[in-house]
């Protein structure tokens, strides 16, 4: 693959890299929306939804266009949800994995030197093991 292929591909995927963005693209899912309507829908502010709205066309995912004194969005091409798609699957598989796995070292029957003290207690050692300051010689308490 050529390595122009490769900076346009990491371009794209640079300008995605923002949970903003992200919220962006997914709300013009359902098609075109006007400046105000993406600002209303995901509570942005306008300078902040400009910012993030020229990323996105800087990298071509978004298209718009002028009718009067709106400004209208769309999606250049249907893939750039479809990978945000393929990402959210992955992601509950791999959640799904590491809950199984939470699950099962939770019930793994390990032996121990007794009961788990509640956290924020202190054993053995008092302010020294919670990270307090050892007392040495000539200091009192």
């Amino acid at each position: 693959m050529p390595a122009t292929v490769r900076q346009l591909k990491t371009e794209i995927l640079q300008a995605l890299a923002h949970p903003t963005r992200i919220a962006i693209v997914e709300a013009l899912r359902g098609g075109e929306l006007s400046a105000g309507q993406i600002i209303g829908k995901l509570g942005l502010e306008q300078a902040n939804a400009s910012q993030h709205l020229a990323v996105l066309r800087a990298r071509q995912i978004v298209a718009n266009r002028k009718d009067g004194n709106q400004v209208f969005y769309s999606l250049r091409h249907p893939a750039f949800v479809q990978v945000l798609d393929l990402l959210r699957d992955a992601c509950i598989e791999l959640l799904s994995d590491s809950q199984k796995l939470l699950a099962e070292m939770q019930l793994e029957n390990r032996p121990g030197p007794g009961p788990r003290r509640p956290k924020g207690t202190q054993g053995a050692g008092g302010a020294a093991a919670a990270g307090g300051r050892k007392r040495g010689a000539g200091q009192q308490s």
